[in-house]
């Protein structure tokens, strides 16, 4: 006895075998993108192999030519001489205070001058806000002279005063963050008020909390450049015990400018593990402000 079935279901049977047989050409586009991105990231991966593995290479092998990636002879004596030659937890303790203070403070003072710009009306908003967005075409160095200059005579060099405070607020930070407030309801603020909410109560209360994504960005961008700096501590610091981790291990280098890699591997090392702790920290946050925020 045979079935037949209606031309229908064959041509519905046919177009299933059809689609679920993968097209040759999405593989290989699937197999190039994969390739591309490996290969990215195999570059990108490239310096920090070098830091971690000649941090525990010996002084003869990091200077040997032809050089090597993987050393052939594993020591940790890089890693006793940067605590022996410089007061290391010191360095650390002081970038920890440097780059902390001003995220905090930066934080602070950006959201509160941005939620004035994106949800006040005052007389004269747009005007400051085209200077702030204005100063950012202005670079670092121009200023650098005049505030040392203030900050001297203050007497605040060799004190954190003169790290943190002339970076306390960001003109970036205040332009990324009104633009991530533009973005919330205003029905958020106005029922706020409607119930009797101060402004304070609704930066605080009501704003902060639905701009943490953007709040914990910024907060990694700022720390990652203040851990990171090299000049702003060299210019207003000239006590040792003041330094942070990468303007003290500018004082490794000997006389005549004879740079002991190793060692200075070995310390870079050390100084990228709290800024891969602090992204692993807020990375999932980090990615959802990214993928959200958008500059109207």
């Amino acid at each position: 006895m045979s079935t037949t079935f209606p031309p229908q279901t064959l041509n519905s049977a046919a177009r299933a075998r059809t689609t679920k047989r993968p097209d040759r050409r999405s593989v290989l586009n699937k197999a190039l993108v994969v390739t591309l991105l490996a290969i990215a990231t195999a570059v990108i991966l490239l310096p920090i192999a070098i830091i971690a593995f000649t941090a525990f290479k010996p002084a003869t092998e990091v200077n040997a030519f032809p050089p090597t990636l993987i050393p052939a002879q594993w020591t940790l004596d890089n890693f006793a001489r940067i605590f022996q030659e410089l007061p290391f937890l010191r360095l650390i303790a002081n970038s920890f205070i440097f780059a902390g203070g001003v995220t905090l403070f930066a934080l602070l003072f950006d959201s509160l001058a941005a939620y004035a710009l994106a949800r006040i009306d005052f007389t004269g908003k747009r005007f400051l806000l085209i200077a702030i967005i204005a100063s950012l075409m202005i670079p670092f160095q121009a200023t650098l002279v005049p505030v040392y200059q203030l900050a001297s005579d203050l007497g605040w060099v060799n004190t954190f005063a003169a790290l943190i405070v002339p970076r306390a607020a960001d003109a970036f930070g205040i332009f990324f963050l009104r633009q991530f407030f533009l973005s919330l309801p205003r029905d958020l603020d106005n029922a706020a008020r409607i119930d009797g909410a101060s402004e304070w109560r609704v930066y605080w209360n009501i704003i902060l909390p639905n701009a943490m994504p953007a709040i914990l960005t910024l907060g990694v961008f700022v720390f990652v450049n203040n851990w990171n700096d090299l000049l702003w501590p060299l210019i207003f610091t000239t006590d040792k015990d003041m330094g942070t981790l990468t303007s003290g291990l500018t004082l490794l280098t000997g006389p005549g400018g004879i740079v002991p890699y190793g060692v200075m591997m070995a310390g870079a090392l050390v100084a990228i593990l709290p800024l891969m702790a602090v992204f692993m920290f807020v990375q999932r946050r980090f990615i959802e402000s990214v993928a959200t925020t958008g500059l109207k």
